[in-house]
């Protein structure tokens, strides 16, 4: 399973909707996940990537990790492990 196979898969879960309903041009918004669906889905991605993801769930505009769509988690989640790797 690849970084966006996996991603839609938590996202999905999180949704309660099967993962051929979720789209990269998904926003979570549109999916119905709230606050904390949001806060458990960056909890399911670190654990599934071993990665730590820099979002702040009290003030979530003050991080440089873009929640706004499927897409730009998985282009983050992808920055995240070759700046893992490369340390």
């Amino acid at each position: 399973m690849n970084v966006k196979e996996q991603v839609i898969a938590i996202i999905a879960e999180q949704a309660v909707l099967d993962p051929e309903d979720v789209s990269v041009d998904s926003t979570l918004e549109s999916l119905g996940i709230d606050s904390l669906g949001l806060v458990e889905s960056i909890f399911a991605i670190e654990e599934a990537f071993d990665i730590t993801v820099p979002f702040n769930a009290n003030n979530p505009s003050e991080t440089d990790f873009d929640i706004s769509s499927v897409a730009s988690i998985i282009a983050g989640i992808e920055r995240l492990r070759a700046e893992q790797t490369a340390a």
